[in-house]
């Protein structure tokens, strides 16, 4: 029987906000059931695992993701729609560290397909229609993006720029500059 007061949203809203907290490969439902008061086996009722609960975070932490990327891409394009597209991204993860991580646990393909992973890889192509790009170097042009801005971001997080005096914002406005160029300048020659 399922507890009163508790349904598998809370419990996933609860799951993201615990993961800001404490990281999100600490997240349990043990973890979760502690933060209720309750038993563990109270909340089997609502999910299956902790990796079940993992995986609804990751849905919802995408869901939210997605919807700030949209509205923050909304009437832009070129150089201020990649500077949003990227912004809200560093935004997101830098106030929901937890949830960030989430967003990158591997799904499967049938949950991926069914995902707001989806949306990113649309609104990430969406962003480079401004840009000219055809296939493959649009595919290109999305891991690109995905790559530098992850990687950025998972090395702002880590403390990684705190050696140098040079502002790591001034950094992130080089970096979107420089991607606005070469995207602006289009296909990349191959090399045979």
């Amino acid at each position: 029987m399922a507890r009163v007061g508790l349904s598998t949203q809370r419990l996933v809203v609860a799951g993201a906000e615990l993961a800001d907290e404490v990281g999100f490969d600490q997240v349990t439902v043990a973890a979760l059931a502690r933060r209720f008061g309750v038993q563990t086996a109270s909340l089997y009722s609502h999910v299956k695992s902790s990796q079940d609960l993992k995986t609804r975070i990751a849905l919802h932490a995408l869901e939210e993701l997605a919807d700030l990327v949209a509205d923050a891409l909304a009437g832009r394009s070129g150089r201020d729609a990649l500077a949003a597209f990227a912004d809200a991204y560093r935004d997101y993860a830098a106030r929901h560290p937890g949830r960030y991580d989430a967003t990158r646990l591997r799904l499967d393909h049938a949950t991926a397909a069914a995902s707001a992973g989806v949306r990113h890889a649309q609104m990430s192509r969406a962003l480079l229609r401004g840009y000219d790009l055809a296939e493959p170097d649009q595919t290109h042009a999305v891991r690109m993006l995905g790559s530098v801005f992850h990687g950025y971001i998972s090395l702002e997080a880590a403390g990684g720029f705190s050696h140098t005096a040079v502002d790591p914002q001034a950094s992130w406005t080089w970096i979107i500059d420089s991607l606005d160029a070469l995207l602006r300048q289009g296909a990349v020659p191959r090399h045979a």
